[in-house]
């Protein structure tokens, strides 16, 4: 119902209404959807619904990218991603162990890697608004588009080498896996596997359109379809299905075709936001409020919000600041801490926690183990930071925009207050002055000059108090009414005419037009009107001239009227020719 109004005049997205409203919705308040209460199943199908969501919108960034955005841009996205992701992955998990003293640093490792991908959803929701739209520069918007949706591919080696250090009780073995499974398996077949099958289906769909097997409802329906098949043959055969999906996205748009085929179509976007708001809204519903204050796991409160601000200050900012004189695409410190700010943490996050659960041994009350520990306080230490994360980067542009309105009312306020005291009625700080004849200053023209700064650049000829001059006072209404009236009278018989043709057959066109637009014939015997206006004095004070309107002076005209370049003559006829 206020759609319209809550996201493109308030700047509030579907990311903090969904979530919202799950968290209205959910066990805590109203008690009409309450995942947990699912028991096994709620991970299992918290998994499927954050990697269909996921899988979809990076399949969608990877769409709308520009032609081989990833091949012009890929030493720019390698600086931007890997360092900042590896400086924020260790960092963070210092902090961790430093915070809750019970956790291990491999334990504190695979928390911070499920806190290191930044969120797609989340900032396709910022990036894409309207507000984004007209303050932050397109290279950037699209930069920051392409690193949400590689580093959430990417967050499966850092997950993968803590689960396999925890888990795992030989070094080498873990290291091993971690190479052999993580990276060859899961990110090279998985980036592979997903180009392979975008150019392939770009080749297909191109030879059905050009022999018009399908038209272009038919690109949209692949929209989603194809986003489905990818993520399901990844997850068949145990490949990283989030970089699958971003890399099929970006191959099947590589030579623009499919981009102009789906070009103003709205389908898309409706699916992604229904996807978007349903998943924010299980989330809300999903976010465990009882395990934020759990003092028998070393969880309170305090080290909660002690956390989530060495995140947001410490995860990313750091790292770009110094990385961004290697990326073309950010231009100055600014644009560098804008770029560290907007990493959000959202689905990703929840994903990567849940598939990190589903590795992990089922805990005990208390835990017995490292591995344990580690499972019982995973999702509560992600999910509060996630909640943390979409309230400050979901309601960053509308903080931003506020300010921005507040600095410029008071601005203004302040303006208009300082202009209004005067001595003079309020009418008069609208109207504008022509200066008397012999004026030596000149008026101000401006609608906030003050009364006394009238007074005194028209004195002597008015009187300070009474307002009294020899020129009018005019509003602002006036004097545009008359100085668009057109010029009648002598002005309508001006013709431009050459010197040697001065007779009546020389001009006869222009002669007879000129006599037919005079309601009254002429009274006089043709006479010529001197050609030269050098030395000029021009018409006494007051006097009405052809050019300008009447009783309206010099100074009130917006643009003075420019004399003919040309020499003109104005003839007379009697009456009767």
């Amino acid at each position: 119902m206020v759609s319209l109004l809550i996201r493109e005049k308030i700047y509030i997205n579907e990311v903090v209404l969904g979530t919202a409203f799950g968290v209205l919705m959910g066990p805590h308040v109203a008690n009409a959807f309450d995942p947990r209460s699912w028991g096994t199943h709620t991970s299992v199908v918290t998994l499927e619904v954050m990697r269909i969501v996921l899988a979809t919108g990076l399949f969608a960034i990877g769409v709308e990218l520009p032609q081989s955005y990833l091949a012009d841009h890929a030493k720019s996205l390698l600086i931007l991603v890997v360092p900042t992701m590896a400086f924020g992955w260790l960092v963070i998990a210092g902090f961790i162990v430093a915070i809750f003293p019970n956790l291990s640093f491999i334990s504190a490792l695979a928390i911070s890697a499920c806190l290191t991908p930044t969120d797609p959803i989340i900032s396709a929701a910022i990036i894409g608004g309207k507000y984004a739209m007209k303050h932050v520069p397109g290279n950037l918007r699209r930069i920051l588009a392409a690193e949400s949706a590689a580093n959430d591919g990417l967050a499966y080696p850092f997950l993968s080498i803590s689960i396999y250090l925890t888990v795992e009780t030989s070094r080498r073995v873990a290291f091993g896996k971690w190479f052999l499974v993580g990276w060859l398996y899961e990110v090279i077949l998985g980036t592979v596997l997903g180009a392979v099958l975008g150019r392939l289906f770009c080749i297909v769909m191109k030879i059905s359109y050009g022999r018009g097997y399908i038209d272009r409802e038919s690109y949209v329906a692949q929209y989603l379809a194809l986003a489905l098949l990818t993520i399901g043959i990844a997850s068949s055969i145990g490949t990283d299905d989030l970089l699958t999906a971003f890399a099929a996205g970006s191959a099947i748009s590589w030579d623009g075709h499919f981009n102009t085929q789906i070009e103003d179509e709205v389908f898309s976007s409706v699916i992604d936001l229904l996807l978007n708001c349903g998943c924010f809204i299980y989330i809300g519903a999903w976010l465990p409020f009882d395990s934020f204050n759990s003092p028998e796991l070393g969880i309170t409160p305090w080290r909660l919000i002690l956390l989530f601000l060495v995140v947001m200050f410490l995860r990313r900012i750091p790292s770009i600041l110094l990385l961004y004189r290697w990326i073309p695409e950010i231009d100055g410190w600014r644009e560098a801490l804008m770029c560290g700010h907007f990493g959000p943490m959202g689905v990703g996050a929840v994903f990567v926690s849940t598939l990190a659960l589903s590795r992990l041994p089922t805990p005990q009350s208390p835990p017995q183990n490292q591995q344990e520990l580690l499972a019982a306080t995973l999702q509560t230490l992600v999910s509060f930071v996630v909640l943390g994360s979409i309230l400050i980067h979901g309601l960053s542009i509308p903080s931003f925009s506020f300010g921005k309105r507040l600095h410029s009312r008071t601005v203004s306020l302040t303006h208009t207050w300082t202009s209004r005291q005067t001595n003079g009625p309020d009418w008069l700080l609208w109207a504008r002055r022509a200066p008397a004849p012999g004026a030596g200053a000149s008026v101000p023209q401006t609608a906030n000059a003050s009364v006394t700064d009238l007074e005194s650049a028209m004195s002597p000829h008015i009187k300070k108090g009474n307002l009294e001059s020899d020129a009018p006072v005019m509003s602002q209404d006036d004097v545009m009414h008359e100085a668009h009236e057109p010029p009648l009278g002598e002005a309508a018989l001006t013709e431009d005419l050459p010197e040697e043709h001065g007779t009546t057959e020389a001009s006869a066109g222009g002669v007879s037009f000129a006599k037919d637009l005079t309601s009254t014939p002429a009274r006089f015997s043709p006479e010529t009107v001197d050609d030269s206006h050098e030395d000029d004095p021009g018409p006494p004070s007051g006097a009405r001239t052809p050019n300008r309107p009447n009783g309206v002076p010099s100074a009130f005209m917006d643009h003075e009227p420019t004399p003919p370049q040309t020499p003109t003559r104005v003839v007379r006829f009697p009456e009767g020719q």
